[in-house]
């Protein structure tokens, strides 16, 4: 029987789906308790986050002993698979969080999963991962929990998954006059408020190339039966298609708080006056275009590369990393981030049956070698 307090870890706990996740905790503190929390380098947030939350154990990049606050300091795998564990959150941004994330679902832990990297990177390796483990996998990704949520319930298979997105910050603009964007216009996104990685993948659409990738392994379903919309209002999520032809599609505001909550919860749903509601009266018109692929060169060279298998996929997350962190740095221009990965996509030599081990080295190569070609040693964390 299912315990009604629920354990967490939370990976990633600093940042945007982290804070989010505990907005939720904190609302309901006689349903959660958090067990562990970890994070990269931002430490005034995150000692708030352990005087406030007390977890006993926690893991950091950052400057702290262990003892703050009473909570022990363990390797983020060993938090993860500690028996009193519940659910894992992985909030992570970016390849650090495959991992982590490989212990959780050994240990058969059920993983809150919100980074999309760690599934693109390794693909059915977490799906074989999680049923070798007894774990589950719940999408918290706004578009797969959509589809997620509107596929609970049906008893068949659906026919095609239609993923939204907004089109980004240049969705207006044409290719050939990006070239001299900054970072600072990149980064203001026409609807959602999220961490920089995401907002600038959401900009060459990398992001919606992931979560096709995302998709096809989450649900099962073949990358000819996915495709993609611009829906500018960003309020419709995910769409899936019946044989029959109908079709269901999951509304809501931009907001993370309830993808989160709905995994957090599942499978139950909790009324929260704290979330945002959508009004369906007053949200206006919602509109659907075809995407313009000569705006999103990532998409198709994603998509490619997706469908390549092998560990093609992980150096695709690895190089597209390295990409946004040299544009965030002002040593690339904007235009050349699918030039870059692509550039070290066909320097990759695939496996093509790899183990996590491959998976995670071949990131990592593309990582290293991608920042190396502009004597940039660091990486977003």
């Amino acid at each position: 029987m299912e315990r009604l307090i629920k354990k967490l870890v939370i990976l990633g706990s600093t940042g945007s789906v982290g804070t989010q996740t505990l907005d939720i905790v904190r609302a309901f503190p006689d349903r959660f308790e958090v067990v562990g929390l970890c994070n990269g380098y931002n430490t005034p947030l995150f000692k708030e986050q352990l005087d406030e939350f007390k977890p006993t154990y926690f893991s950091t990049l950052g400057d702290i002993e262990s003892g703050y606050g009473g909570a022990k300091l363990a390797p983020a795998e060993e938090i993860v698979a500690l028996l009193e564990v519940d659910i894992v959150i992985a909030a992570t941004v970016g390849c650090v969080g495959l991992p982590t994330s490989i212990a959780a679902l050994q240990a058969g832990k059920t993983l809150g999963l919100a980074n999309k990297e760690v599934i693109v990177m390794s693909g059915n390796l977490l799906i074989e991962t999680a049923e070798a483990g007894g774990a589950t996998i719940l999408p918290i990704d706004s578009e797969p929990s959509a589809i997620w949520q509107c596929l609970e319930g049906e008893v068949s298979e659906p026919s095609r998954l239609i993923i939204t997105a907004s089109g980004g910050a240049f969705r207006d603009r044409t290719w050939a006059s990006l070239g001299d964007v900054t970072p600072e216009e990149a980064l203001k996104h026409p609807t959602w408020t999220m961490g920089a990685k995401i907002t600038i993948d959401s900009a060459t659409l990398m992001n919606k190339a992931f979560e096709v990738i995302e998709s096809r392994w989450l649900f099962d379903i073949p990358f000819e039966q996915i495709d993609v919309t611009i829906h500018r209002q960003s309020i419709v999520h995910s769409v899936v298609e019946f044989a029959d032809g109908a079709l269901k599609a999951q509304l809501g505001p931009t907001s993370m708080g309830q993808p989160i909550q709905h995994a957090l919860f599942y499978p139950e749903r909790q009324a929260n006056r704290d979330l945002p509601k959508l009004d369906a009266v007053t949200m206006g018109s919602l509109t659907f275009e075809e995407m313009d692929q000569s705006l999103y060169p990532c998409f198709e060279l994603a998509l490619e590369h997706g469908k390549k298998g092998g560990t093609y996929p992980a150096a695709l997350a690895g190089a597209d990393e390295a990409a946004v962190e040299l544009f965030l740095n002002s040593k690339i221009k904007f235009t050349q981030i699918p030039d870059i990965v692509s550039e070290t996509l066909a320097a990759h030599e695939s496996i093509a049956a790899p183990s996590i081990a491959d998976t995670i080295e071949a990131a990592k190569w593309a990582t290293e070698i991608t920042l190396a070609r502009y004597n940039h040693s660091t990486i977003l964390s």
